[in-house]
């Protein structure tokens, strides 16, 4: 597994595009013994905070984050990094629908005016701006007829994905149990499988050995608040 610097830099703005993003971090965290996967800490700032400074500084212009689960846990994190409710986040009401229905409420929750929309995992740690920035660059080249761009590593599909805003529009028109993978599937030529630069798209943390994993890897200082 290759690693990724830890520091977020700044990335130049997305080239005239407005791209917005939805932070998906509603998960029980069953696998992970129900506890928050995004609020591990990583050089000592929780996950959801080092992706929300990440997408911003890649050039994403708004970014809505989606809690559910644990919602009381992280408020208090995002509001003292000067996050808004309402507006910077919102909360799942029933996050036991699954991912597909926030990722809804995530898309319905961002403004009209974008040209294309990038839904990211709080709990990738490999994913900074240098992972961000180049999504953003694929979707930016990508061939002709092609709405979405799904990050590959050598077969496997990786996150965050990047869609264009009528994928939106068409994921938010259909029905409840309708997002972005359905989507694809129902439109796999208009999907562009991008050859990743990083094995981060592709790493995600769902049990306490994917931790495990990746301190062996040499990512140390990744803990819960209160184990250092």
């Amino acid at each position: 597994m290759s690693t990724v610097p830890h520091t977020i830099a700044t990335a130049p703005s997305a080239a005239g595009l407005r791209v917005g993003a939805v932070l998906l971090a509603a998960g029980s965290g069953s696998r992970m013994g129900h506890r928050p996967k995004s609020l591990l800490l990583l050089d000592g700032e929780p996950l959801i905070l080092r992706h929300w400074r990440a997408l911003h500084a890649s050039g994403v212009q708004v970014v809505r984050v989606v809690l559910g689960h644990y919602a009381g846990q992280f408020e208090p994190v995002l509001v003292a990094a000067g996050l808004r409710g309402g507006q910077d986040w919102i909360t799942h009401p029933d996050p036991d629908q699954g991912q597909v229905s926030s990722q809804r409420m995530g898309l319905a929750a961002l403004p009209a005016d974008l040209d294309a929309v990038l839904v990211a995992l709080a709990d990738q740690p490999l994913i900074g701006v240098r992972e961000i920035a180049s999504l953003i660059e694929a979707y930016r080249h990508r061939p002709a007829g092609t709405e979405v761009v799904v990050p590959m590593v050598q077969g496997e599909r990786g996150n965050p994905v990047i869609f264009s805003a009528q994928v939106r529009t068409h994921i938010l028109q259909g029905p409840e149990d309708f997002g972005c993978r359905q989507w694809q599937q129902a439109n796999p030529q208009a999907v562009y499988r991008w050859a990743a630069p990083s094995a981060g798209y592709v790493v995600d943390l769902d049990t306490p050995e994917d931790i495990e994993r990746l301190r062996t890897a040499g990512v140390q200082d990744l803990c819960w608040p209160g184990d250092r």
